[in-house]
Parts: structure tokens; C-alpha cells; sequence
């Protein structure tokens, strides 16, 4: 009675001692442990332990993880793009404030020599060429001396040639 008494104790221990080791498994998705005993789910071993005192044991390729982050960039680009479009206002919807404050594909009908365009709403006017002239949400055409006699400044300070 004894000895397997002896003999259920050596195994007991052997068993026990084998137990921990069973238990450490990687948590999923972790790509690597740090000497520290945590686990790291960074995409490449490069600085995935800092702090941790170094990688311990790396178990995802490098090449294996940068393509999967690079997939997985991919996929989620296509998903955010995908919400976008289901997200899209209609054309009978009033613009964005973004859209509102963007210039005018074309510059609006009039001007021509001698005029500029004064922004209505900002009280500045534009010379003929510039980005803005004609194309800005609200304004007019009429002479630099016009603009100027309404209290209007030169856009950036630049007065035209």
C-alpha cells in the first residue's frame, strides 16, 4: 500500500509539473511573447516588446503578418469606402458646408476687363485670374475702385495690376 501510495505521488507530481505549461498558451491572435511573460499582437517582432524587455519567443513570420496587416488595411479602406457610398447624400440634398465653402467649377457669367469679383459675404475682391474670381458662393462683378468704395479689402492684400 505504500508504494502506490509513493508511486500515485510521483505521478501526481510529474502530472502537476506539466500542468502549467498547458495552461500557457498564447492568447489568439498574438503573434509573439516578451520576456516579461505578456503577449504581444504586433504585426512585426521590430519593437513589438518595448518595455517588456525584449521578445522571448516570436511565433508569426514576418512576411506572414506584414501581408495580413496589409490585407486587412485593404479590407477595411473597401468597407469604409463601401459605408461611404451607402452614406452618400442625393442630389436633392442641401451641400455640406465643406461642399458650400469649395469654389465654383466655373467662374459665374460677366466680368471681363477692368472688373473684379467681390465676395459678398467676406467683403474681399479678386482680380481677373485668380482662383477665386467669379467663383466664390456669394459676390458681384464691378470696378477695383467699387469694391474699394464699399470698404472691400484685396484678397491676401494683393491690389490688381
Amino acid at each position: 500500500m505504500k508504494i502506490t501510495n509513493v508511486l500515485l505521488s510521483i505521478a501526481l507530481a510529474v502530472g502537476m509539473a506539466t500542468v502549467p505549461a498547458a495552461w500557457a498558451q498564447a492568447p489568439a491572435g498574438s503573434t509573439g511573447q516578451c520576456k516579461d511573460d505578456t503577449y504581444t499582437t504586433a504585426p512585426t517582432k521590430r519593437g513589438a516588446c518595448r518595455g517588456h524587455k525584449g521578445v522571448k519567443e516570436w511565433y508569426a513570420s514576418e512576411k506572414s503578418t506584414a501581408k495580413s496587416e496589409a490585407a486587412q488595411s485593404k479590407s477595411a479602406k473597401s468597407a469604409k469606402a463601401k459605408d461611404e457610398m451607402k452614406q452618400a447624400p442625393s442630389a436633392s440634398t442641401q451641400p455640406t458646408k465643406s461642399a458650400a465653402a469649395s469654389p465654383r467649377s466655373q467662374a459665374a457669367p460677366g466680368g471681363g476687363a477692368g472688373k473684379v469679383w467681390l465676395n459678398t459675404s467676406t467683403n474681399v475682391y479678386h482680380c481677373a485670374g485668380t482662383r477665386w474670381y467669379g467663383k466664390t458662393k456669394a459676390g458681384e462683378y464691378m470696378t477695383e475702385g467699387e469694391a474699394k468704395a464699399k470698404g472691400a479689402h484685396a484678397d491676401h492684400g494683393k491690389a490688381c495690376a
